[in-house]
C-alpha cells in the first residue's frame, strides 16, 4: 500500500508537461531523448496513450485499444522522461509548483495521494473537451469521442444494441439500431463511414437477421450548409457523395434544439430516433484552466503569445487545443493535430537551446497548413494536401489518400518509438489483423 500522506511535494528543475496527447507526448519523448534523464516530467490522468484521431475506429470496433495503446511508463523509460499518473488540479505560479490530484480506485478509495511537483518550465497541453452549447439533454444523452473510455463505451453499447435488434427482428421487421451523429465535422464523418464498414462485419458474426445497410441506420445532423465546413467545397461534396453511397443519411442546415434518451429534436420540431447518439458538434478548453489564475479567453483557452508563452507568465507555456494562439497573419491557429505537432517541435527547439545556454529564438511560431485528410474506412480517404502552398490545396482521394492518412499515424509513432520500433509495430499490427476478427467482439 502506498503511503497516504495528505500531500507529497516534489521539487525539481524539470520541464513539466501536463497532458499526454499528440503534442504533449511528442514533446516529452523528443525532449527526453535530447536532454537525458532528470530533465522532463509528463503528467497525465491516464496510464496509456492512443492517437486521438483514431478514436472513431475504436468506437466502431475496428481498432483495439488494448492491443495498440502505448503505456506512458514504457514510453517514459525508453525516452528518458518521468511519468506522473494523475490529473493536474492547481497551479502555484509564485512557487513554481503544480498539484496533481489523488488517484482513486473503482470504489473511490485513494490509491495514490495528491502530490506537488516543482518545475522550471511548465507546458500545459491538456487538449479539449466537448462543448454542448447549453443544448438541453446533450451532455446526459450523448456519447462524445474525447477519450478511449468514451470510444469503448460506445462500442460496447453498439454490440448490445445489435444483439437486441437481432433478437427482435423475427417479431418486428423494422427492428434495428438507429445511430445519430450530431456534427458533420471530421470526427462525425469519419465515425459514420467507419460504422458503415464495421456494421457489415458485425452482422456476419452471429447477427443473421440483420441487414447492415438497412438495419443499422446512421444519420448525421450538421448545422452548417454542408459537411466539413472548414474544408474546401470539393472535399465536402466528395465526402457527402461517399456517405450517401454508403446509405448514411445526411441532414444539413439542421440546428439541434434538444436531445432526449431516444430521439433528437431540431429547431424546426423534427425528431430523429436514436438508440445511440454521438456528440461531435464542438469543443472547448477544459473548465479547470479557468481556476489556475492564468489569462484565458471567453472560450476558456489559455492566451499565449507568439512564443507559445501564456500571457503574463515567465515560464508557463501552452500548446494544442487548449491554447489560443494568434499567428502573425492575425488568424487564430486552428485546433488540429498538425498544429499541436508543430507547436511541440517549436517548443522543443526553444527548450533545447535554453538547456545548451544558447540565445533564445526570436521568431514566433507560425502555423503551416499541410492540408487535411478525412478517413472513409479502410480503403479510401478524401482531403487536400499542401494547404499552405496553394489557396485551396491539392485535392486527393481514393487509395493514395488513404495511404497518406495512414502515414500520419506512423509519423506520430515514429516520434514516440523511433523508426525501427515503428516499423515493427506497423508490421505486427498488420499481421494481427489476419489472425483476429476484423472488429472487436468483446
Amino acid at each position: 500500500m502506498i503511503n497516504k500522506k495528505s500531500k507529497e511535494k516534489w521539487m525539481s528543475d524539470e520541464i513539466v508537461i501536463v497532458g499526454g496527447g499528440a503534442g504533449g507526448l511528442e514533446l516529452a519523448c523528443k525532449l527526453g531523448r535530447k536532454l537525458g534523464s532528470g530533465h522532463v516530467t509528463l503528467v497525465d490522468r491516464a496510464l496509456y496513450h492512443i492517437w486521438k484521431p483514431s478514436l472513431h475506429e475504436v468506437a466502431a470496433g475496428t481498432r483495439d485499444i488494448h492491443q495498440e495503446g502505448l503505456s506512458y511508463q514504457m514510453l517514459a523509460h525508453d525516452n528518458k522522461f518521468r511519468f506522473v499518473y494523475g490529473a493536474m488540479t492547481a497551479l502555484d505560479s509564485v512557487n513554481n509548483t503544480i498539484t496533481v490530484d489523488a488517484v482513486l480506485d473503482e470504489s473511490a478509495l485513494e490509491l495514490i495521494p495528491p502530490r506537488q511537483i516543482g518545475f522550471s518550465k511548465l507546458v500545459i497541453a491538456v487538449g479539449s473537451v466537448s462543448n454542448y452549447f447549453g443544448i438541453s439533454g446533450a451532455e446526459e444523452n450523448t456519447i462524445s469521442l474525447n477519450t478511449t473510455e468514451d470510444a469503448e463505451h460506445f462500442r460496447l453499447r453498439l454490440l448490445k444494441m445489435l444483439a437486441l435488434a437481432d433478437l427482435q427482428k423475427e417479431k418486428d421487421p423494422e427492428a434495428g439500431v438507429d445511430i445519430v451523429i450530431v456534427g458533420g465535422g471530421a470526427t462525425g464523418v469519419e465515425l459514420a463511414a467507419e460504422l458503415r464498414d464495421a456494421s457489415s462485419v458485425y452482422t456476419d458474426y452471429d447477427f443473421p437477421h440483420l441487414n447492415p445497410n438497412r438495419d443499422v441506420r446512421i444519420t448525421i445532423l450538421e448545422g452548417a450548409p454542408r459537411l466539413l465546413a472548414p474544408l474546401t467545397e470539393r472535399v465536402s461534396k466528395a465526402a457527402t457523395k461517399l456517405l450517401q453511397e454508403r446509405e448514411v443519411k445526411v441532414v444539413t442546415d439542421c440546428r439541434v434544439a434538444a436531445i432526449a434518451e431516444n430521439f433528437v429534436t431540431d429547431a424546426n420540431g423534427n425528431n430523429y430516433v436514436s438508440d445511440l447518439c454521438v456528440w461531435s458538434a464542438g469543443i472547448k478548453a477544459p473548465d479547470f484552466l479557468k481556476t489556475l489564475g492564468l489569462q484565458v479567453t471567453k472560450s476558456g483557452q489559455l492566451e499565449v503569445d507568439g512564443m507559445l508563452k501564456v500571457a503574463g507568465s515567465n515560464n508557463i507555456y501552452a500548446l494544442g487545443d487548449c491554447a489560443a494562439c494568434v499567428g502573425p497573419d492575425g488568424k487564430m491557429v486552428p485546433p488540429r493535430a498538425q498544429a499541436a505537432h508543430q507547436q511541440a517541435d517549436y517548443l522543443l527547439e526553444m527548450f533545447v537551446r535554453s538547456n545548451k545556454g544558447q540565445a533564445a529564438q526570436d521568431t514566433p511560431y507560425v502555423y503551416k497548413d499541410h492540408g487535411s485528410l478525412v478517413s472513409f474506412g479502410r480503403n479510401t480517404s478524401v482531403g487536400t494536401l499542401m494547404g499552405s502552398l496553394t489557396k485551396l490545396g491539392w485535392f486527393v482521394d481514393g487509395f493514395f489518400a488513404r495511404m497518406m492518412y495512414s502515414s500520419l499515424h506512423l509519423m506520430h509513432l515514429n516520434a514516440l518509438l523511433g523508426p525501427v520500433r515503428t516499423g515493427v509495430t506497423a508490421a505486427a499490427s498488420s499481421l494481427m489483423k489476419h489472425a483476429k476478427p476484423s472488429v472487436k467482439l468483446h
